[in-house]
C-alpha cells in the first residue's frame, strides 16, 4: 500500500471518509498521437497496466495532449489522429452519390414525359 492510499490527519482530525472515495493512485497518461507519457496522480479506474521506469502503472490513452496539441507545440497543422475528416468526407461523399443517383431519375423520368408515342396515321 502506497502513501497515496493511506488517509491522513490534519490537527488529529481524519481528512476523508473511508470506503467512500475512489483510490487515489498514480496513473501513466498516454498521447496516442505522439507517444508522450506522464505520470500523473489521479483516481481514474483503467483495465490496462504498462511498465513505465521499472514500475507497472494503470494507463489511460489520451488522443490529443500538450506534447501534440497545436496551440503549445505551435505548428499550424492539426492532428487527425482518430479519422474525424475521413468519416466526414465518407458520409458526404455517399449522400452526394445518392442525390446525383436521385437527380438521374428525375431527368429519365422527364425525358419519358416529354417523349410522346407515335400515332399512327389512317
Amino acid at each position: 500500500m502506497s502513501n497515496l492510499d493511506k488517509n491522513f490527519t490534519i490537527n488529529g482530525a481524519k481528512s476523508m471518509k473511508d470506503e467512500i472515495h475512489p483510490s487515489y493512485r498514480e496513473v501513466l497518461f498516454v498521447d496516442s498521437s505522439t507517444g508522450t507519457k506522464y505520470l500523473i496522480g489521479s483516481t481514474l479506474q483503467t483495465k490496462e497496466t504498462e511498465v513505465f521506469e521499472g514500475k507497472e502503472y494503470p494507463v489511460h490513452r489520451v488522443s490529443i495532449s500538450s506534447s501534440s496539441h497545436p496551440f503549445f507545440t505551435g505548428s499550424k497543422q492539426i492532428l487527425d489522429t482518430e479519422g474525424r475528416i475521413d468519416k466526414f468526407t465518407k458520409r458526404y461523399q455517399m449522400k452526394r452519390e445518392q442525390g446525383k443517383q436521385e437527380q438521374e431519375k428525375q431527368q429519365e423520368a422527364a425525358k419519358k414525359k416529354t417523349v410522346k408515342p407515335k400515332t399512327k396515321k389512317k
